[in-house]
């Protein structure tokens, strides 16, 4: 399986908010004035749930005993428009952006570890502002939205993880094969942080075929779902070999080991992007960096999801496929104004890619979501499947021009 490096990674496409430099209190002013948030174990209280366009200055108060988070999301719940962490217990903190009219969300992460609590819909009215600010602050702005969105990605990934394990540990297969492909999302969406750190993504997401390959001690994912979808004795691994050959069911010592390792080794990209030498890495990668990385989360799935061999005992690749396709937009979403301001070609090529990711989502939408559950792989015919693969050449085409796009 070819794994992409961090450069590859950190590019990936969307919402209509404008990435802002140093704002003038005036311009706050005008916006109304602060609104304020208030920040505890079980809330999260902003003063309104709407407000006119253009720039808001969320002041946020910290009320409980744990360090806290405040986000404001994008209508899809996911995309990150602006973060304020570490707000320590009795501190306050301000975030401000400059958001266009259109449908949000706010919510708090005490412990900035989980989904978060009090999420609420936030509305902001009136018209399209202009985008302000130097360049070069917008595009940092932009790098530090994208780290923003991959440590959220990865808290709410650890207790997840911590959960999915304890049940797997425990022999409770059913509640775990649940788990198994929601767990699997939240580290799918940022996959290629992990594939840049050595033997860290191969510990916690390498196929048997890719293990046995390199010669590694076979853990992570995809080790506990052959044990949760155990084959039968005369199935094939993905590479054509008898499944059962060298591999025997764990014991529970084993699975108990098994699953600790994977909290480990989730715990340990915890630390790393929550840490100075992702963000340094960031700043160096820029855009170009997060440009690259929405084509190297596109080829995660035309060359692992949309074959079925990501997935190969329980059959939830699909679950994959739209979680990289997430991703992917994510990263997308905080660049395509620097490509759109690239003159007429510019705007021509974001709006072949907005078309793309849409056709694509579409396709995925026929066999399912990520609410209501996806179809298991072996249920897609074969013109199913090459439906899905010409979405996602369409996409691929124009989302090569990207980087280059952003850089002229």
């Amino acid at each position: 399986m070819n794994r992409p490096s961090l450069t590859a990674l950190l590019a990936v496409p969307t919402l209509a908010v404008a990435l802002s430099g140093c704002v003038a209190k005036a311009d706050v002013a005008a916006a109304g004035g602060p609104l304020t948030v208030t920040s505890d174990a079980a809330a999260c209280a902003v003063s309104a749930n709407r407000a006119p366009s253009g720039t808001l200055a969320f002041q946020v108060t910290n009320g409980g005993d744990q360090i806290t988070e405040f986000y404001l999301l994008a209508d899809d719940g996911l995309r990150i428009v602006g973060e304020v962490e570490n707000i320590a217990p009795g501190a306050s903190r301000t975030l401000t952006v400059v958001a266009q009219p259109g449908e949000y969300f706010t919510l708090c992460k005490p412990g900035m570890v989980g989904a978060g609590v009090g999420r609420a819909a936030f509305t902001v009215t009136g018209d399209a502002v202009a985008v302000t600010g130097e360049d070069a602050e917008r595009k940092q702005q932009a790098v530090d939205l994208y780290g923003a969105f991959v440590k959220d990605q990865v808290s709410q990934l650890l207790p997840q993880v911590q959960s999915f394990a304890d049940a797997y540990a425990a022999g409770r297969d059913d509640e775990a094969k649940a788990a198994f492909p929601k767990v699997r999302a939240y580290y799918e969406r940022i996959e290629p942080v992990a594939e840049a750190l050595g033997t860290l993504d191969p510990r916690i997401d390498y196929r048997e075929v890719d293990a046995v390959a390199e010669e590694l001690d076979w853990t992570g994912f995809h080790r506990i779902e052959k044990d949760l979808w155990q084959p039968a004795q005369d199935a094939l691994n993905s590479d054509g070999e008898p499944a059962w050959k060298d591999w025997k069911p764990s014991t529970p010592a084993e699975r108990a080991a098994f699953g600790a390792q994977l909290v480990a080794d989730v715990q340990e990209l915890y630390d790393y992007v929550h840490g100075d030498e992702f963000a340094a890495a960031l700043k160096e990668q820029g855009v170009a960096g997060l440009s690259n990385g929405a084509i190297a989360l596109l080829d995660e799935v035309a060359t692992g999801k949309i074959t079925g061999e990501e997935d190969w005992w329980s059959g939830t690749d699909l679950y994959d496929f739209a979680a990289n396709v997430e991703g992917s937009k994510m990263a997308f979403s905080l660049v395509r104004d620097f490509a759109s301001g690239k003159g007429e070609e510019g705007t021509k090529l974001v709006a072949a890619i907005d078309r793309g990711y849409a056709a694509l989502e579409a396709s995925l939408a026929e066999h399912g979501s990520p609410e209501q559950g996806y179809a298991a792989f072996s249920t897609l015919t074969d013109a199913d499947k090459r439906a899905l693969i010409d979405e996602i050449n369409a996409l691929a085409e124009p989302l090569s021009q990207l980087t280059t796009t952003i850089l002229e």
